[in-house]
């Protein structure tokens, strides 16, 4: 089918652009953000994902604040025209590729809404690919960058207006597309994969004033890094000043490390530090200290009803409520989760996000199954 995308020279095979590279259902297209408080006052977060495949898109809009967390979902049969972002009230445009892109819930039943901007300030830093096969079978085929930024706008949730002036609420984006699991499973013998399951997954972005740090890293049951990257991102204050294409001034990390203090009887992280070596041999230690969880639950990791790509009709909406001190912290659905966190480094002290996700045995934690809590 052509579709308003194939009058511009960016094909990268011999379909027209509305036709994904390969057949695979679970081929993705993604937007993910981020924002908060520095005082940890509220957390947001914004997920947006097409399915071309399965023919489904679907969004998430959630924000943490008073002690709960409020989430905004709708699904809905995805337009051929990638252009075509709006799912219900939720929709995207990109102002300025890689400088400025906005997020809108218009007012709905829901009572939650938004109209917010991302404004970068840094130039967006690639990640390593991510390839996964479960005997023979290609399951994970992502590639991905992340980029900091500010937020101005407004939103508003349980009958309370935040309104965010330029330049005083940090966070993050990401944008991934490729292969991975998503929506209803597939029939017929499972994976081996599913013989042992299990994940480890650790990844983090930090504003200090004069720059980003980012930090990521699957390991695997004896916590040896099958995936590990990090980096150091000058930041600027004006968007025009951030430089096109790649940025000279990012110090990628030729070693890094970290370490996790579990809380008991959780997976979740109560303390953790990250070390990073740079090119120039120059040492970085960073010490968190969590101040405020996002469950990401809100956003449709491991949603039993908004789980990503999962078919919900022509157009779907809902909301939902809950307070965060009363989730079982061992339930699969609250495992993984992401922390606004104090982080100091040196003289340094910042805000950032610490994202964290475990399923499985991990010996230098001290998991034994599935779902056990730290000792």
């Amino acid at each position: 089918m052509i579709t308003d995308f194939d009058d511009f020279p960016i094909h990268q095979t011999s379909e027209p652009i509305s036709q994904p590279s390969q057949s695979d259902r679970n081929f993705y297209d993604r937007y993910w953000f981020n924002g908060y408080d520095q005082d940890a006052a509220f957390t947001f977060e914004i997920g947006v994902g097409f399915y071309p495949n399965r023919l489904v898109a679907d969004g998430h809009f959630s924000v943490v604040i008073d002690g709960e967390q409020h989430c905004f979902h709708a699904s809905r049969r995805a337009s051929r025209e990638r252009s075509d972002t709006a799912i219900g009230p939720l929709r995207i445009e990109v102002i300025e590729p890689l400088r400025r892109v906005r997020v809108i819930v218009a007012e709905n039943e829901t009572g939650i809404e938004c109209d917010l901007e991302f404004r970068a300030c840094a130039s967006p830093l690639q990640e390593p690919k991510n390839t996964m096969y479960d005997d023979g079978h290609l399951i994970m085929d992502t590639t991905r960058f992340t980029q900091f930024g500010y937020w101005e706008g407004y939103f508003a949730v349980a009958g309370k207006r935040v309104e965010l002036a330029a330049g005083a609420t940090p966070g993050a984006r990401d944008r991934s597309w490729g292969v991975r699991p998503v929506g209803e499973p597939q029939g017929g013998a499972p994976g081996l994969l599913n013989m042992d399951p299990g994940v480890y997954w650790v990844w983090s972005t930090v504003h200090f004033d004069d720059i980003g740090v980012h930090f990521g890293t699957f390991e695997d049951k004896q916590g040896r890094s099958t995936q590990l990257s990090a980096a150091l991102i000058p930041k600027y204050a004006a968007v025009a000043d951030i430089p096109r294409g790649q940025d000279p001034g990012v110090r990628e990390a030729a070693d890094a490390s970290h370490e996790i203090t579990w809380a008991t009887g959780t997976r979740r992280p109560q303390a953790a530090s990250i070390d990073l070596v740079d090119a120039t041999g120059g040492s970085h230690h960073l010490e968190f200290e969590p101040l405020l969880r996002f469950q990401m639950l809100a956003i449709g990791y491991q949603h039993p009803e908004w789980g990503h790509a999962m078919w919900k009709g022509d157009l779907c909406v809902g909301s939902e409520s809950w307070k965060l001190d009363e989730l079982d912290p061992l339930d699969y659905k609250h495992i993984h989760l992401h922390q606004v966190c104090r982080v100091t480094m040196g003289d340094r002290v910042g805000i950032g996000v610490l994202e964290s996700i475990v399923f499985g045995r991990h010996e230098p934690s001290g998991f034994e199954s599935i779902l056990d809590g730290a000792p």
